[in-house]
């Protein structure tokens, strides 16, 4: 008997999955391998029937293919054996997962190189991949795209340091303004620095060189002083790496990371009067870009001297991930997603199984409740956006295990990529998550995050938390029978009216199992009709 209620358990759990994604069915698992003047990348991505993807897997190779080629204009021939041996490897890891299409695109370097055709042509025989060179217009769409569909940044003013390049571009409300491509980056001004006395000395010089470079951009002085500056590339990633380790900073998630000038400078300085072999003893930058990591902080130093920037954020997002955007969603190519962080819900919510219908049910139960007894917690429009964050993400975790699923939910709260929301609002919507379903609060974890969250929020994470029990309750059975809820405050009690469409009793004995938490919370008695 067990046996069969168990296989029986199994075969309904499995058909209701298969409903639910149905509208997330693959379509076809792709390659975007990004061959820069430094570092060659490959991204490996499921692509979905509605306009999602979620990256599998990617690999990445320094080869710095951009080396000792201003001498001449030509590729080296080390550098391409190197390159070569790169895309197999990649060739190999693409075919042995099951890929289906390989979108190849070549920067800077490729661009620039004399004997790009002879190049280009020894790829396609010996590694059976066509690479596209893009131009600079259309390198600097493809990061500007992954940008603005990641971050929910209005105004904006990108930097995107490359090996043989930098972009910059400035956009106003969604609308790509101004850009420009200077053909110089972090291993291109390391080598044209490279003799100088000291490595003081050549950040110096390169400081002095790029703001000359940035004078022949008259529009950088006119950019909105609301304009953000955002940081894209490999050496802000590290940059965060470092500071993430001085700072002692909890969260693992260089997107949307802000830092200041400030901290930047004191980085900087310690970083630009050291040789190479200490530079590669400093915790948390690597090993292979630490003999031009000086050289792309000095790119920062000047473009945050001549812009007066006092602080940035940084961008996990860039020309990859505006690749992926387009095939997964190609009316990006038109304009960008009007709501990032809907967006990168729904994309988390389809990809672990949830019920999608269920879940968008709980969240507008979720807003309903917080509007309607905003006389009772006070809290600004901030919160409700983390409390649609946690409503979201509150059944992630079951993908897991239904056991402890708000503490899984917690985790991959904290872990997943949420576009569109700041680290704080990140982590305030995994607490909620995590302590909705009856579970305590961990103070212990909690404290960790001191430097993101304050005192306050621990009251309204708690309150946030009951709230979304009750939500999630009133749609117990997961047939949307709660449709609405009236909210009257009288004197000690909350009475909650439910319109209903059909029975919904163990909707109600549920939620009004949460009379005690709600009590603590609002110190008001809840009664649901």
């Amino acid at each position: 008997m067990g046996k069969n209620y168990i296989e029986y358990f199994f075969a309904r759990s499995n058909a209701r999955a298969k409903r639910e994604r149905k509208g997330t069915t693959k379509v076809e698992k792709i390659g975007i391998i990004d061959l820069g003047s430094n570092t060659a990348r490959l991204v490996i991505a499921d692509m979905f029937s509605d306009g999602h993807y979620m990256v599998v897997d990617e690999l990445k190779e320094t080869v710095r293919l951009g080396q000792d080629m201003d001498r001449d204009g030509f590729l080296k021939p080390q550098r391409i054996a190197e390159t070569i041996k790169t895309l197999k490897m990649f060739k190999r890891l693409c075919d042995a997962s099951g890929v289906e299409r390989i979108i190849a695109v070549g920067t800077a370097a490729v661009r620039r190189a004399k004997n790009q055709r002879s190049f280009l042509d020894e790829i396609q025989v010996s590694c059976n991949i066509t690479i596209r060179v893009l131009s600079e217009e259309e390198e600097a769409v493809l990061v500007y795209r992954g940008v603005i569909n990641s971050m929910d940044i209005p105004k904006g003013l990108i930097l995107e340091i490359g090996g043989g390049s930098t972009k910059i571009v400035a956009y106003n409300r969604r609308n790509l303004l101004h850009y420009a491509s200077l053909p110089f980056g972090a291993v291109t001004l390391t080598e044209l620095f490279a003799n100088d006395p000291t490595p003081e000395i050549a950040a110096a010089h390169i400081e002095e060189f790029f703001t000359e470079q940035l004078k022949t951009l008259p529009w950088i002085k006119e950019i909105d002083p609301e304009a953000q500056m955002i940081g894209v590339g490999g050496s802000f990633r590290n940059l965060f790496k470092i500071s993430k380790l001085v700072r002692k900073y909890p969260l693992d998630t260089p997107h949307n990371y802000r830092m200041k000038t400030e901290e930047f400078e004191n980085i900087y300085g310690m970083m630009k009067s050291l040789d190479v072999d200490k530079r590669k003893k400093i915790k948390g930058l690597s090993p292979r870009r630490a003999d031009i990591m000086p050289a792309s902080m000095a790119i920062i130093k000047a473009f945050t001297d001549y812009a007066n920037i006092n602080t940035f954020a940084i961008s996990g997002s860039g020309l990859r991930e505006g690749l992926m955007i387009n095939q997964a969603l190609p009316i990006t190519q038109e304009k960008p997603i009007s709501d990032v962080l809907s967006y990168s819900l729904e994309t988390l919510v389809r990809y672990s199984g949830c019920s999608t219908k269920h879940v968008e049910h709980v969240v507008q139960l979720s807003i309903q409740l917080f509007k309607q007894l905003r006389v009772l917690h006070k809290f600004s429009r901030q919160y409700l956006k983390i409390l649609k964050i946690a409503a979201s993400l509150h059944d992630c975790g079951r993908c897991m295990r239904y056991y402890n699923h708000a503490k899984h939910s917690w985790y991959m709260g904290l872990n997943s990529a949420i576009y569109g929301a700041t680290h704080r609002e990140i982590v305030l919507a995994a607490f909620v998550a995590g302590c909705h379903n009856r579970e305590e609060l961990p103070l212990g974890e909690w404290q960790k995050y001191k430097d993101i969250v304050n005192e306050e929020d621990l009251d309204a994470v708690k309150k946030l938390g009951v709230l979304l029990r009750i939500a999630e309750s009133l749609d117990r059975s997961q047939c949307g029978v709660v449709t609405g809820l009236n909210c009257d405050v009288l004197g000690d009690s909350v009475i909650m009216k439910t319109i209903i469409t059909g029975d919904a009793a163990l909707e109600i004995r549920d939620a009004s199992a949460a009379n005690p938490e709600f009590k603590r919370a609002f110190r008001k008695n809840l009664e649901i009709l």
